[in-house]
């Protein structure tokens, strides 16, 4: 297999595109893997990453007349975008979702689904063996069970897939906070959707600008 190391196999921003496979409520209502409201929270936390960084994102569902409609989070953060509707289980064989992917000109392809195991895994071992970089963002996706998840990914990653969480590409995406045109956004989206760290973060600027006691000491 290829190792994943160096420099250039960092995530970029302008290298990158999302697709954000079948969050709807059919899948969500078997999800065992996770908490379904983190995955749901965690999702959402990724979409408005790649909007502050400019990522395109591809919203795609599967039979949502059926299935039901994408969470409104999610799409709430990308008003007015059309969400590519499947009959195909697998997005990589559904040839307007790709050709979405291949306009933007992009080959680091990154993927978040429900479920792992099958809407995720799929197009991952696809796209792969077609020659994409291919992330998978493992909590802002999940399975109909821990082991099916988990399998999930270990299949995946013998395919030479990369593995991530939703915080982890958003702070690889912005690498350097010396990048200001970002940071701002960025704080936002952690203060928002990364739990105790953006706590940890408010808590911060309160004290940061709490006046010290005159007696203190």
């Amino acid at each position: 297999m290829t190792f994943r190391n160096g420099l250039s196999s960092l995530l970029r921003p302008e290298d990158s595109v999302l697709v954000l496979i079948d969050h709807q409520p059919y899948q969500l209502a078997n999800l065992n893997s996770h908490e379904p409201q983190m995955v749901i929270n965690n999702t959402v936390g990724l979409a408005k990453a790649a909007k502050a960084f400019g990522v395109p994102t591809i919203l795609t569902s599967v039979i949502a007349e059926r299935g039901g409609l994408l969470f409104p989070q999610i799409t709430d953060v990308f008003p007015g975008q059309e969400v590519i509707d499947r009959t195909f289980i697998n997005t990589w064989q559904d040839k307007k979702a790709v050709d979405a992917v291949k306009a933007t000109g992009r080959k680091q392809l990154i993927i978040a689904g429900l479920w792992t195991e099958v809407c995720v895994a799929m197009p991952t071992i696809q796209a792969l063996g077609e020659g994409w970089d291919v992330t998978v963002v493992t909590d802002a996706s999940g399975g109909v069970s821990v082991e099916a998840h988990q399998v999930a990914i270990q299949r995946m990653v013998a395919a030479g897939a990369n593995m991530m969480t939703w915080l982890a590409v958003a702070s690889e995406w912005q690498r350097d906070w010396a990048r200001t045109e970002s940071a701002a956004e960025m704080t936002k989206v952690i203060t928002q959707h990364a739990g105790s760290s953006g706590i940890a973060f408010l808590w911060e600027q309160q004290l940061l600008n709490t006046p010290v006691p005159a007696n203190a000491g």
